[in-house]
């Protein structure tokens, strides 16, 4: 007999809720018929433990094996569902702000870039599957409500991924099903008129089906002029025990995100004599007619099924599609420092459809050998993308491209253009088979080594903005790990493990260059503290890409289209990172992270990349139940980073500093979130947030040579009803 995750749960829960009865009935002696029953009971011995707050249990999303993080080798960090509520992260850019190690990019107000340890984070999964995003970056606002927690691993994960870059992968865990009946409903209301409406609803409808419901509804405008969104979020989850040894899952979710206002590029950041621009924060470079919406579904299916002596069948197939609709107004140019002037508008509509199908087969389990008790995974993967965009212009009518008035004036009133002139677009599509395999092994008492691999086809054919984007390349990837029990409490690990990313780019016979590599390797220490309540992590990572492509001397004086490459080493970047998260005592729970490494690299992309990333970022999130005043709670969320820049050329003639370097910085800053949070009852709480509560004016990336500022400071309140 064994329990599967479910049924241990509502045995679990069953055997707490009767166990104050069953006490008080032992008054009785037991017959000699009754101690026999007894006897010949099967007698079921339940471990573990459930830590609220900010300790996270387990990940999987490393390895498909679920692993404590103490014995995964590499750097592991959980956003609970904890902290998502404290501070009300209901979007993914705001809950990766609070990961250790990640920068959010924020170029536009609905595009988004991602890195971590100087390179571009593209994998992004959903319970463990998933395809690099098409782009490079995410459009739109992305709703955390159907998520449970949010796991990212940092460096190169290539057993689950392989395709991609030696960053991190963000694994977003979405909410099942409960053991019981729950209801959340949530309202709150904030600055700049934003209102947001949730509910979350699970419950078991017989023994064999369960199901869950989240819906949310959030409309607001924003600090900046023109810009407003409205976003629609619906998802269901339903399961079923077909068997005590299987079961089935059918879910969907529905994200509509509308926005209008939106920006497309930024800010100039500097004016013709090279001095830096200093706009209001609310200045926006969008027209009163740009929009931009994006619909998001994704179903899954997912079989699960339990053979003997504890091993497992898992199966998932998704489909996802993205359909993009937008009219996009752009501002370039450099402009005058007296008057303003200089800058020119330029109209686009873009427009994307985009599809991925995702398969995903695995088996897990446990064997002996040699005496000792030892983890196997083993499966295939194949996806699917297919997307097709257009864009758009107006060359004719002169209301594609305006001259543009001082932008401190600007409104936004501009004519519409008509869109009709010169079609340009991308027509793609990829393909990516794999075979992994995942061994850990139990070495000798308090030594675990993990071997595995993932052989990788990738295929894509196409042509994208008039380049051809044909390339096949397979490649086998690696993956090794050491971990060691020093002490109970305390481990050392190291880890080796690799990604690869197809190239376009021909060397000088014509060849497509080989992919190119990153290549990760990290070694660390982590610790259990306080019978397990708090986890401490200690890591040094080393990664280079190798074989990235760069311009060939020897036809650097042809044209564009008639210039090769060369594989070269490019961006190496190394240093440490430090986090703890969990419970340091009764009533207070913290998350801290902070990140130092350095970038270096022989291209010039690599001293790019180094002068707009912070080489030093710090998180922290706390919150403290108040003793003295009992059901209230208060916390702080802040994140930190040093100094960035960007260089943008030299000041032209004319000027009495021309040739002058122009440099854009924008010096170190925190931004500090404040919450308190009052539990009425068992069923109604109120809470209050404050973000940026020091009102700091930064620029929010300058990952572009454009830029626009971060929220001032603002504030909300929420209320919620649990049953």
């Amino acid at each position: 007999m064994k329990l599967k995750p479910i049924s241990l749960a509502i045995f679990c829960a069953l055997s707490m809720a009767t166990m104050p009865g069953h006490a008080e009935n032992q008054t009785a002696p037991l017959d000699n018929d009754s101690q026999q029953d007894n006897l010949n009971i099967e007698k079921i011995e339940v471990r573990g433990r459930y830590v609220q707050g900010y300790n996270a249990h387990s990940v999987g999303g490393a390895s498909r094996l679920d692993l404590a993080i103490i014995d995964i080798p590499q750097s592991v960090s959980v956003i609970t569902d904890a902290q998502l509520d404290d501070f009300q992260l209901n979007d993914i850019n705001s809950a990766l702000d609070s990961a250790t190690g990640i920068n959010v990019e924020r170029i536009e107000t609905d595009r988004t870039y991602y890195t971590a340890r100087g390179f571009d984070i593209t994998n992004f999964q959903i319970d463990g599957v998933g395809l690099p995003l098409t782009s490079g970056n995410n459009h739109a606002d992305e709703d955390t409500a159907i998520y449970d927690r949010i796991e990212v691993i940092r460096g190169a994960n290539g057993l689950m991924t392989g395709v991609g870059n030696p960053s991190a992968t963000v694994n977003f865990i979405r909410k099942r099903p409960t053991s019981d009946n729950q209801l959340k409903l949530q309202a709150s209301y904030g600055s700049f008129n934003n209102a947001r409406v949730e509910a979350d609803a699970s419950g078991r409808l017989n023994d064999n089906f369960a199901a869950r419901v989240v819906a949310v509804k959030q409309q607001k405008d924003s600090y900046l002029d023109r810009y407003e969104t409205d976003k629609s979020v619906l998802y269901a989850f339903i399961e079923a025990n077909l068997s005590d040894d299987t079961s089935l899952s059918v879910s969907h979710s529905y994200i509509n995100n509308d926005a209008t206002g939106n920006n497309w590029g930024a800010l100039p950041l500097y004016y013709t004599d090279g001095s830096p621009t200093n706009y209001d924060r609310s200045t926006n470079t969008s027209a009163n007619w740009s929009n931009w919406q994006v619909i998001k579904n994704n179903t899954v299916v997912e079989l699960s099924h339990y053979f003997a002596d504890d091993w497992r069948l898992r199966a998932t197939y998704s489909h996802k599609s993205t359909d993009e609709d937008t009219e996009l107004f752009y501002v370039y140019g450099t402009p005058d420092r007296e008057t303003g002037l200089g800058l020119t508008g330029y109209g686009s509509e873009y427009d994307l459809d985009e599809s991925h199908d995702l398969v995903d087969l695995y088996v897990d389990g446990e064997f002996s050998l040699f005496g000792r008790d030892h983890q196997l995974v083993a499966g295939v993967n194949y996806a699917k993308v297919d997307y097709i965009d257009t864009s758009l212009y107006d060359y004719t009518t002169g209301n594609g491209f305006p001259a543009m008035p001082d932008l401190n004036d600007w409104d936004g009133n501009t004519p519409k253009p008509v869109f009709a002139d010169s079609p340009r677009g991308s027509d793609v599509s990829a393909k990516q088979q794999a075979a992994y395999f995942t061994g850990r092994f139990n070495l000798f008492d308090g030594f675990h080594f993990i071997a595995g691999g993932r052989f990788n086809k990738w295929q894509a054919e196409g042509v994208s903005y008039d380049k051809v984007q044909d390339v096949e390349d397979s490649q086998f990837i690696p993956y090794l790990g050491a971990v060691y029990r020093i002490t109970p409490e305390l481990v050392a690990y190291a880890s080796y493990t690799e990604t690869f990313k197809s190239q376009t780019e021909m060397d000088i016979d014509d060849n497509l260059l080989a992919p190119v590599t990153g290549e990760s390797k990290e070694i660390g220490f982590k610790s259990e503290l306080f019978d397990g309540r708090l986890i401490a992590s200690l890591a040094y990572f080393d990664i280079q890409q190798v074989n990235l492509a760069v311009p060939d001397p020897r036809t650097a004086d042809l044209p564009p289209t008639d210039q090769r490459y060369i594989g070269a080493d490019g961006i190496n970047s190394k240093g440490y990172e430090f986090e703890v998260a969990g419970e340091v005592f009764d009533g207070l729970n913290l998350s801290l992270g902070f990140t130092d490494f350095d970038i270096d690299g022989n291209d010039d992309n690599a001293k790019i990349v180094a002068a707009y990333t912070p080489s030093r970022l710090l998180k922290f999130a706390a919150t403290y139940d108040v003793a003295a005043i009992e059901g209230l709670s208060v916390g702080m969320n802040m994140r930190w980073q040093d100094d960035i820049y960007r260089d943008q050329g030299v000041v032209g003639d004319g000027f009495a500093n021309a040739g002058e370097a122009i440099i854009t910085r924008q010096g170190a800053y925190a931004i500090v979130d404040l919450m308190a949070r009052y539990q009425f009852n068992d069923n109604l709480q109120l809470s209050l947030n404050a973000n940026n509560v020091t009102d700091e004016k930064y620029l929010n990336s300058l990952y572009w040579a454009q830029a626009f500022y971060g929220a001032p400071a603002n504030y909300s309140a929420t209320i919620t009803w649990k049953l």
